[in-house]
């Protein structure tokens, strides 16, 4: 759990989810670089519908907290260890709902907030069962600075996303660019899955997504809700 601040509200929230359920595949840009990622199920189809995977709440860590690579994975002895950044823009639910509609959805929504998808590449790409070991090792979640409230936001779909790397720019999009909108997104979510306040939906990555390695600083920067930023610490190093 992480405590954040609202805009415009005294008293923080204490995000605590129930689920986390991110997006794959949400943005062209991303899928065209399939062949960089290198991951089993990452290929140049424009997906039908939403593709779904599941990150757990031991993920999440505020800003400024560090993005932690475990030492148990030098034990696989990968030719090419990789872990991503992944920047995204985060959905908080604020109620309850199940089977909605689009035109529904931001009647459910709390607000906004940036998040980084970090994904342990070598993990994600071999374990039979899919992307959820590699989505869901401690840390793998940062989330904030601050939550903006949907009234504040207005139209989701029309916000600046950046990630910086040690201050060079390696992510720059905007959320119009999504293939399914945040609206479709939740309804979609919510014929499957009952959600509850507090739950996290990560929207999808734009292009650029790249590894980092010990002592790297991550930004995520979306427009009208501020920066995020995480040092990386390879555990094998302390």
């Amino acid at each position: 759990m992480v405590s954040l601040p609202i805009f415009g509200k005294p008293q923080p929230l204490l995000v605590n989810p129930s689920k986390i359920i991110a997006l794959g595949l949400n943005y062209r840009s991303h899928i065209a670089e399939s062949h960089t990622v290198k991951v089993h199920g990452f290929t140049e189809e424009i997906p039908k519908e939403p593709v779904l995977f599941p990150k757990t709440p031991n993920v999440l860590i505020g800003p400024g907290e560090p993005i932690v690579i475990p030492a148990f994975l030098l034990e696989y002895g990968f030719e090419d260890l990789r872990t991503d950044y992944e920047a995204e823009l985060a959905v908080i639910m604020g109620k309850k709902c199940r089977n909605i509609t689009p035109e529904e959805a931001f009647e459910h929504v709390l607000g906004y907030t940036c998040i980084n998808d970090v994904s342990q590449r070598n993990i994600q790409t071999g374990d039979r069962s899919g992307w959820f070991r590699g989505k869901s090792l401690d840390t793998f979640g940062p989330i904030g600075p601050r939550i903006v409230l949907h009234e504040e936001i207005g139209d989701p779909q029309h916000l600046h996303i950046q990630c910086r790397l040690n201050g060079r720019v390696v992510q720059d999009a905007d959320t119009v660019q999504m293939i399914f909108p945040v609206s479709e997104v939740i309804a979609f979510i919510s014929k499957n899955f009952t959600l509850m306040p507090g739950d996290i939906i990560a929207t999808g990555t734009p292009s650029g997504v790249g590894p980092i390695h010990h002592g790297d600083i991550v930004e995520v920067e979306i427009e009208r809700i501020g920066v995020l930023s995480n040092p990386v610490l390879e555990e094998w190093r302390q």
